[in-house]
């Protein structure tokens, strides 16, 4: 399973049923789970833990040290889940011990080609990177979340689970959970209804998380009063309660 012209460091483990393809270099430090594929022309390097079932195309550069002009060379790491897929020259690069010194990507993601993952970067699960996608350094990406071609996501923001970032935007501030955001800068653009009817909101849950934005956007209220005025919502219902508590603890502010 292993290519001969593949190189893997003595001190790389790798799980059972990897397979390593042509001219493929597997790093010092690198765990890779089980039944893992890396094809032709991958790099991996460590610190990194990989879980199982991950595949890599050709020309995917994974684990690389970051590329903060701060980073001198601390032994830091990267974390993958399971079940996720980097397409060709998609990059993703270790932590930095400014941060929490890792970068953290969950399970079940898609990365398409030339996308990229910096460093501290925290990406949850069943996410999609499409074409060219890339987010700066510490920025952190909820469960579900759809960055379009093109779209870049400034250092430090955080993406709310189920949002969907329109192809070609520039993310300046925070999205917060179930929004669509289009433009550079990015503006807010109604909630992702066909997502969240993808993944089984139910009508009534989708009618709460409209009368949210509806206050947050809509009616002129400052922020700080959009959050007062949805308190009592808020209690009743956990998806709104999510997004107020989203928008509380934001610290780039929300995109407006």
């Amino acid at each position: 399973m292993i290519h001969p012209s593949a190189v893997i460091e003595p001190t790389a483990q790798l799980g059972n049923n990897v397979r390593v393809g042509p001219f493929s270099y597997i790093g010092p430090d690198v765990i890779l789970g089980d039944d893992c594929i890396v094809e032709s022309n991958v790099v991996i390097k460590g610190p990194s833990i990989i879980g199982r079932g991950n595949h890599f195309f050709q020309f995917a550069s994974i684990g690389e040290a970051c590329q903060d002009k701060k980073y001198k060379n601390e032994p830091t790491e990267l974390i993958v889940g399971d079940f996720n897929i980097f397409r060709e020259g998609c990059t993703v690069h270790r932590g930095t011990i400014q941060d929490e010194g890792k970068t953290v990507i969950g399970s079940h993601n898609l990365f398409m080609n030339y996308t990229h993952v910096a460093h501290d970067c925290v990406i949850g699960s069943n996410v999609i990177y499409a074409n060219n996608a890339s987010t700066a350094g510490h920025v952190h990406v909820g469960d579900w979340v759809i960055l379009g071609g093109m779209s870049g996501v400034h250092q430090f923001c955080h993406i709310g689970a189920h949002s969907f970032i329109g192809g070609g935007s520039i993310v300046l501030k925070d999205v917060p959970p179930f929004v669509m955001a289009n433009g550079s800068p990015a503006t807010p653009a109604g909630i992702n209804t066909e997502g969240l009817k993808r993944r089984g909101f139910t009508a009534d849950t989708l009618l709460e998380i409209r009368r949210a934005y509806k206050e947050i956007y809509r009616k002129g209220h400052t922020v700080a009063e959009a959050v007062a005025a949805l308190a009592s919502q808020s209690q009743a219902n956990a998806e709104v309660r999510r997004l107020t508590q989203f928008i509380e603890q934001s610290k780039r502010g929300i995109i407006r």
